[in-house]
C-alpha cells in the first residue's frame, strides 16, 4: 500500500506522463454545449473515457438521451463497448447520465499498467470526439 503522499505523487505522475506521451489538446469540455463534457478517469481498479451529460434538469438531460438512443447503432458500431448509464449518481448526490467505455483490471498505481491505459484513453477518446464531431449539429440542435 502507498502512503496517501505516495498515492497522489503516482497520480500526479501518471497525468503528467500521459500528458507529455499524447500532447494534443482533448475536446473535453470544449463542446459549446452547457453541461456536456468529455472526461478520463483511472484509479486503482479501472479506467474509464466517458461523454458526461450534467444537466440538473431532468427534462433537458432526457433530451439529450434521446438523441443519444437515436444514435445507438452507430454509437455501438464506433463505441462497440460502450455502455449508457442513464442514472450515475456522483459523491456529491448530483445525478448524471454517461456513454462510458470502461477498461476492467487496470491500476493507476501499477506502472506497468500505464501504456495499456494511456493507448486504452487515446483509442477510447478518439472515436468519442470522432463521434460528437459528426454527430455534433444534430446534438446541439
Amino acid at each position: 500500500m502507498f502512503s496517501k503522499k505516495e498515492a497522489q505523487q503516482l497520480k500526479t505522475e501518471f497525468w503528467t506522463v500521459f500528458g507529455k506521451a499524447f500532447p494534443r489538446k482533448w475536446l473535453l469540455y470544449d463542446t459549446k454545449i452547457k453541461d456536456f463534457n468529455f472526461k478520463f478517469f483511472a484509479d486503482n481498479r479501472q479506467a474509464t473515457v466517458s461523454l458526461n451529460l450534467e444537466m440538473s434538469d431532468p427534462d433537458i438531460r432526457a433530451a439529450y438521451i434521446e438523441k443519444l438512443e437515436n444514435l445507438e447503432n452507430i454509437i455501438t458500431e464506433q463505441l462497440p463497448d460502450a455502455v449508457l448509464q442513464r442514472e450515475i449518481f456522483l459523491d456529491n448526490g448530483k445525478q448524471i447520465t454517461r456513454l462510458v467505455c470502461t477498461l476492467p483490471d487496470v491500476s493507476i498505481y501499477r506502472k506497468e499498467d500505464w501504456r495499456t491505459i494511456f493507448e486504452f484513453f487515446v483509442n477510447r477518446m478518439t472515436a468519442m470526439e470522432e463521434f460528437f464531431h459528426d454527430f455534433e449539429d444534430y446534438l446541439k440542435g
